[in-house]
């Protein structure tokens, strides 16, 4: 046993930061394992977590991290705002009752195997973001959009016909459980990677024509410019203007919510972590292929640590708010053409 924590700790210490955050919050929290990786003959749960309303007619916001195993700093994001949650509840009144009236899900590490190994795919090299079996329309960017070459090249989508990989299956699965049933949802995945400012993206890529909720999507950008005119570092924006991809676990929810449950609103987003600010700030880290997608200095990993909170705040907030900034629809039409203008043309 002292074994084994000592090569957790050293491959995998967000895991027993996990831990640690269950246990403090045992009060709070329902945890459940819904899938195991074995890594190097020791097994690592992947988990769901849940704190807040159980009704099923609550607004529901889920928080991903670690779907791509070498941008660990998503999963390292996604622990800071559940320690704060947590410790807040020891004393923060004021947070309970919000708590009853929405829910949060949490899984912050969904590909451990890929973190241990410090790897984008899981351990069967496949990319779990381009695992669903869902095609992009129209051209796409070879490699980069997802491919079935093989398992060596990054970005493998894995054998046409396969089932999805248990990772990306417990996901879907999760999603399917604990968001699409809910009259509001909103889901954040965390990743890094992408230029020098961090962006929010409505993260909806198979098409570069704009989602069925575009207006809704306009609708909570232009909610939080007002709300945070002097803070607001992200650019707001759908992710299929930059590219299209392949086998996206969310453009395979968005459009199984859209047929199953016609009347709810899901809108997943993706916080794009821009990492390369970091690699300007630092370039030895381009030394290290790690170094491309974590911040490596100790203040700014800090600084990246608490830096994003504020917007969970918010989005929590919207959520359970969300009736009071949806559009009406009679104002749909006009803000659809709107977000058409400021993203499509």
């Amino acid at each position: 046993m002292p074994e084994t924590l000592q090569l957790i700790q050293r491959h995998l210490p967000e895991h027993l930061e996990l831990d640690r955050l269950l246990r403090q919050g045992a009060r709070h929290l329902r945890c459940q394992t819904v899938h195991t990786v074995m890594v190097d003959n020791i097994a690592i749960p992947v988990r769901a977590i849940e704190l807040g309303s159980r009704s099923p007619l609550v607004p529901v916001i889920g928080f991903f991290g670690g779907v791509h195993g070498v941008e660990r700093i998503g999963t390292q994001v996604l622990l800071s705002w559940m320690h704060s949650l947590i410790h807040r509840l020891d004393w923060d009144d004021q947070l309970r009752h919000q708590l009853e009236r929405v829910r949060l899900v949490f899984m912050p590490m969904i590909n451990p195997g890929g973190i241990w190994k410090h790897r984008r795919s899981n351990l069967n090299g496949v990319d779990l973001m381009r695992n669903a079996p869902v095609d992009a329309m129209g051209p796409a960017p070879w490699l980069v959009s997802g491919h079935r070459i093989s398992p060596r090249l990054p970005w493998y989508r894995g054998r046409r016909g396969d089932p999805m990989e248990a990772e990306a299956a417990a996901l879907v699965e999760t999603v399917r459980q604990r968001l699409l049933n809910a009259p509001f949802a909103i889901s954040v995945d965390c990743h890094s990677g992408f230029g020098r400012q961090d962006r929010l993206w409505c993260s909806y890529a198979r098409t570069h024509k704009p989602m069925h909720n575009i207006a809704e999507v306009l609708a909570l950008k232009r909610l939080y410019q007002n709300t945070y005119p002097h803070h607001h570092p992200y650019i707001i924006e759908p992710q299929s203007i930059h590219y299209t991809t392949h086998g996206d676990l969310w453009d395979y929810l968005y459009d199984e919510s859209a047929e199953l449950f016609p009347d709810n609103t899901f809108l997943p987003f993706t916080l794009e972590m821009g990492s390369w600010l970091w690699v300007r700030k630092n370039p030895r880290q381009m030394l290290d292929y790690f170094g491309y997608f974590n911040p490596v200095i100790d203040h700014r990993k800090r600084r990246v640590l608490r830096q994003h909170l504020p917007l969970f705040d918010f989005l929590l907030n919207a959520a359970q708010s969300w009736r009071n900034w949806m559009p009406r629809p009679s104002q749909r039409d006009l803000l659809t053409q709107e977000a058409i203008n400021e993203w499509f043309l």
